[in-house]
């Protein structure tokens, strides 16, 4: 019958509180479906998860080559987790070069499963291997499992009917099977998931799904592996609801689409494909029943000032990118803060500068969304820490927007566009009312209409949707006389306009920062913005769990600060500001401040390491 978790009662199971595992093959491997399917079948067993999916920028880049290797890590427990996992305690290496270049991250005592298949003299060779690691001695401090993972996989489906190349594909799936049995991981959803997805070609999908039953079968019967191993539910762990597991990309769409259904306004996003931003325009294409209309634009300018057009019409203007493309929007961003109409520009940030690295993850367009448009064009800056946290910042950024009639920055970057965690359901009654107010009537006592009259609370201008009788009125990037809107020189006129553009951001509510200070009596502050959230998170309580008396606080908006911000800065000693660039916030910090914020920074397109962070800490720690 079907292989379920549980049934293998030969072989003793050990009991493990979290587990590391990656899987590495080339581009062609399927590496990322794998992880996403072994992700899947762990949020359904009820582990706390997070992980990191990683890989090249070139569409193929040459099969078996160190350039082409991709790979998917998660790290799953029964407890609450924060980060993917410093070091994997599980390699899957599919060839050579997934070996070669992983091999470094791994600790003593890691297991390796190779699919011995791949080992040949030129797959060696084209990985740079000029002895076979196997036999010299490179990989004696691990414990190594050589299976003929091909080979397997093309037995169990010698009666499909599949050539041997096609047979050999679903190796990735006898792979995930395997790993499904050392784990316990259920596997139905996955056989009803590659039914789905291959339903077109039922020999493809029963091949993967016999490829995926045999390598569980493998697990339970081969002398190769003596134990399996099964990491409890983490359902205590969390607040009671109905939990998934959500990319940072996909909680974002659906945060934007909620905010569209809690303002009433119809979604218009303007767009252009850029990695990692792409899967957003693709996720909210699929949502026109909720009143979602997606422009795939020219290009990176004129998607932006098609969502500024949907916002003059009343709708939810949103355009979504990386930094290359907030260069390219800046003058259409600059004409939103000059018209003062709502606009949500999400940048999902990579390494750069230019093209740089597309496909890995860095946080430095802080300053970029802070000041890079000419004049004076300030912009509230609203940044998640967790894949989950990007639905609530779509809210909130809508809700800024909205509420004070300017465009707002969403920054996520590619550790949380790509990353995945539980991330609990909302119901509809939890999420904030962001009606707008629509201008209906003249303004003024002698029936006429100011588009810049404004608000006295929020400093916001009226919102009026063109063709309302009465409020016919212009708008344009020439600086207009505070009020009526006509377009005005006046030295003085465009002083005050400036200013009170400033002021309308300064003014933006927003929540006081929390700080975790559990003793109350720490010297240090470790305060962190965006996706450094996780490594902070659990290099703070491996120094607690040290002695070491630390602080953590982390800003989820970057412009305006937290009105507390200043305060809580000044009751500490010392402040380290770990962050994915060469010390954006820490500059942000001391011009406001004058606290001499110490960095920590890294730039290589992968996230901290928890392990990397606490030694940050605890040098600070030893020099106060």
């Amino acid at each position: 019958g079907d292989p379920r978790p549980g049934q293998d009662a030969a072989k003793p199971v050990v009991r493990l509180e979290r587990v590391v595992v990656r899987f590495a093959g080339d581009s062609g491997d399927g590496m990322q479906l794998t992880g996403d399917r072994f992700t899947t079948q762990t949020a359904e067993f009820g582990n706390d998860l997070s992980t990191l999916p990683n890989f090249p920028a070139e569409i193929r880049a040459p099969a078996g080559t160190l350039a082409g290797v991709s790979s998917f890590q998660l790290h799953f427990a029964d407890h609450d987790i924060a980060t993917p996992g410093d070091t994997p305690d599980v390699l899957v290496a599919m060839n050579p070069a997934a070996l070669r270049a992983n091999l470094a991250d791994l600790p003593r005592g890691a297991e390796i499963i190779l699919d011995t298949d791949a080992f040949t003299k030129r797959a060696l060779a084209k990985a740079g291997y000029a002895e076979d690691p196997r036999a010299d001695g490179t990989l004696s401090s691990h414990t190594v499992h050589a299976v003929a993972l091909t080979t397997l996989t093309q037995g169990a489906l010698a009666g499909s009917g599949l050539s041997r190349k096609e047979a050999e594909r679903s190796r990735n799936m006898f792979a995930l099977g395997l790993l499904s049995w050392m784990y316990h991981r259920p596997i139905e959803t996955t056989e009803r998931f590659l039914r789905a997805k291959y339903g077109r070609r039922p020999a493809l999908a029963q091949a993967n799904v016999d490829a995926l039953r045999a390598g569980w079968n493998y697990g339970e019967t081969t002398e190769e592996f003596a134990v399996s191993y099964e990491v409890a539910s983490a359902a205590s762990a969390f607040p009671a609801g109905r939990y998934r597991t959500i990319t940072g990309n996909l909680a974002l769409s659906y945060g934007l689409v909620a905010a569209a259904r809690q303002s009433g306004l119809g979604l218009f996003l303007g767009s252009y494909p850029i990695t990692p931003a792409s899967d957003i325009l693709h996720e909210l294409s699929k949502h026109k029943d909720f009143g979602v209309r997606v422009f795939q634009a020219e290009d990176e300018i004129a998607g932006a000032g098609a969502a500024l057009g949907a916002s003059f019409g009343g709708a939810l203007g949103v355009t979504t990118t990386s930094g290359p493309g907030v260069a390219l929007k800046s003058e259409t961003i600059g004409l939103a803060v000059s018209l003062e109409l709502p606009l949500v520009i999400v940048d999902i940030q990579r390494g750069g500068p230019s093209t740089g690295l597309p496909t890995k993850t860095e946080q430095a367009d802080l300053l970029q969304a802070m000041y890079g448009r000419n004049g004076e064009a300030p912009v509230p800056v609203v940044a998640p820490a967790t894949p989950g946290e990007c639905f609530t910042a779509a809210l909130e950024a809508a809700r800024i927007a909205l509420t004070y009639r300017t465009p707002v920055f969403l920054l996520s970057d590619g550790y949380l566009a790509n990353g995945s965690e539980p991330w609990r359901i909302p119901q509809a009654g939890e999420l904030p009312d962001l009606t707008p107010a629509f201008a209906t009537e003249p303004n003024r006592p002698d029936g006429s209409f100011w588009p810049y009259l404004r608000d006295p609370e929020t400093l916001a201008r009226p919102w009026a949707v063109p063709g309302t009788p009465g409020l016919e009125h212009r708008v344009g990037g020439i600086e207009k006389q505070d009020g009526t809107g006509n377009i005005s020189y006046d030295p003085a006129n465009h002083d005050h306009m400036v200013r009170t553009r400033q002021a309308k951001v300064d003014g933006v509510s927003v929540p006081d920062v929390a700080v975790d200070d559990p003793g109350g009596d720490a010297r240090l502050l470790v305060l962190g913005w965006g996706s450094t959230y996780g490594p902070i998170t659990e290099a703070v309580r491996k120094a607690r769990a040290a002695g070491g008396r630390v602080a953590q606080a982390h800003l989820r908006h970057l412009n305006p600060f937290p009105a507390n911000l200043g305060a809580v800065l000044a009751s500490y000693d010392t402040v380290l500001v770990p962050e994915m660039n060469l010390g954006q916030l820490s500059r942000l910090i001391r011009a406001r401040y004058l606290v001499d914020a110490r960095t920590c920074t890294q730039v290589t397109g992968l996230p901290f390491t928890s392990d990397r962070l606490r030694a940050a800490i605890e040098e600070v720690l030893h020099a106060v």
